[in-house]
């Protein structure tokens, strides 16, 4: 054997050892593209319902959202319709009253001459355990 050949054969060689590693790497490359391939596969077939559902989710407190804020707006409707009513009915009602009741005043006032002016007596009474006991003004006549 000569050198050219034994140079020849160990090129060969060296070819033949990295054409495998290099066929190793592929293989191991292409179980991993699988896998990943598989992987992400799975992934989208859980999230489209997922999406599905968090959208209908999304609509429904859309839907509950609107129904809140009719709601809202319906009280502060009533809301203003009763202090429109309220503020109504004073106006309307309120200086009558008033007037009938100073009139009602002064017709009794009127009628009823100067007794009103003399202060009244006031009746003496004595609280005794929780009730109210009359007492006639007994001075003088005690036993």
């Amino acid at each position: 054997m000569s050198g050219g050949e034994v140079a020849g054969i160990l090129v060969a060689v060296f070819w033949a050892i990295l054409v495998s590693f290099l066929a190793v790497a592929l293989a191991r490359l292409a179980q991993t593209l699988r896998a990943t391939t598989k992987l992400v596969a799975d992934v989208t077939d859980q999230a489209v319902p997922l999406l599905a559902d968090a959208s209908a989710a999304v609509r429904s407190a859309q839907t509950q959202i609107d129904r809140v804020d009719a709601i809202a707006s319906d009280v502060q409707e009533v809301t203003s319709n009763a202090s429109a009513l309220s503020t109504t009915v004073a106006s309307t009602f309120g200086g009558p009253l008033v007037k009938v009741a100073a009139f009602g005043y002064g017709v009794r006032r009127a009628l009823g001459g100067r007794k009103e002016d003399v202060p009244a007596k006031a009746s003496r009474r004595t609280v005794i355990v929780g009730r109210t006991v009359s007492r006639r003004s007994s001075r003088g006549k005690r036993d």
